[in-house]
């Protein structure tokens, strides 16, 4: 199920599986190579990166919530040259099916954005850029933003928008030049820690589900550009529920936290790589074979002939 998650063009990026990892929260490349096959996933998106190094938030940066977590990370790397030394041997080991999406953090000025693209993209691994938008900026400054960092790019550049930006925003990064849009960051929320004090971070839950997925419906009707939907994306019928809401691709977030092989899962379903239950079958009904097809053996390096009688 190869999808295209950019504009069309010498360097479009398309990928194998329309399933990858959300910024932030897969380290920078093989982190999880123990508890993923990163050969069933689409791409892989970096933690954030910005030119300069950038230390931890001081204070908690977890705080558990009734239906999920809010993260207070303040943002930590160790700028992009040490993660370029950190990890180009290690890009250069991952499946060549992978792409690799560099997720860069718009923060600081334009010139510290482009040249921290500028050292991304001479890696030859580095397959696409992802611009994480702050959630204070306004339409007029993404628009900015986007003209002037995008201009000199060589490789796709994707847009992720703040949560609950609408439209006007997608269409302003359309015509800025954006290759793709990833809808969108978690959202921002406040709640008190073990120590009482209020933090404020990202919220990550299956709750937001909902309005990420209005969301994506919303901007997916208004733009030609490929839409990533992310949010609230736990199981595979959630992730459907985004394609079905017109996103090309989708991103998984705290539902990697919760358990490292739920991407794989959803990965493996939309990739074709899983047997589902035939109609009017129970929920919680099982027949030989299920969870198996012909190509995933073949692709797990397996005989398929072990697997003929359930699958017949």
């Amino acid at each position: 199920m190869s999808v295209r998650i950019s504009r069309l063009g010498k360097n479009t990026l398309v990928l194998d599986t329309p399933v990858m990892n959300a910024a932030g929260t897969m380290g920078y490349a093989d982190e999880y190579r123990d508890l993923i096959d990163f050969g069933k996933l689409g791409a892989l998106v970096t933690n954030p990166i910005t030119l300069a190094p950038r230390d931890p938030a001081s204070g908690a940066r977890v705080v558990p919530l009734d239906a999920g977590v809010l993260v207070h990370t303040g943002l930590p790397n160790p700028g992009v040259r040490a993660v370029l030394d950190a990890n180009r041997d290690k890009w250069d080991k991952l499946p060549a099916s992978l792409r690799l999406i560099a997720h860069v953090v718009v923060l600081s000025s334009v010139d510290d954005v482009r040249r921290c693209i500028a050292a991304l993209e001479r890696a030859d691994r580095v397959d696409g850029i992802e611009l994480g938008l702050s959630d204070e900026i306004s339409l007029a400054e993404a628009e900015w933003y986007l003209r002037a960092l995008i201009g000199k790019s060589e490789k796709p550049i994707l847009a992720r928008l703040p949560f609950g930006a609408g439209a006007d925003m997608a269409r302003a990064c359309e015509d800025a030049g954006a290759d793709g849009l990833v809808v969108s960051a978690p959202p921002r929320g406040v709640a008190r820690d073990g120590g009482g004090r209020l933090v404020t971070g990202r919220v990550y839950s299956p709750t937001i589900k909902p309005l990420a997925l209005r969301q994506v419906g919303q901007i997916a009707r208004r733009v030609e550009l490929p839409v990533i939907g992310a949010g609230g994306i736990h199981t595979p019928q959630d992730a459907r529920d985004f394609l079905e809401a017109g996103a090309a691709a989708v991103q998984v977030d705290s539902a990697v936290w919760v358990a490292p092989n739920r991407l794989e899962w959803i990965a493996r379903d939309l990739g074709g790589l899983v047997l589902t239950q035939p109609a009017g079958a129970l929920a919680d009904e099982w027949f030989p074979g299920m969870g198996m097809t012909a190509k995933m053996p073949a692709q797990d390096g397996e005989s398929t002939d072990k697997h003929k009688d359930d699958l017949d």
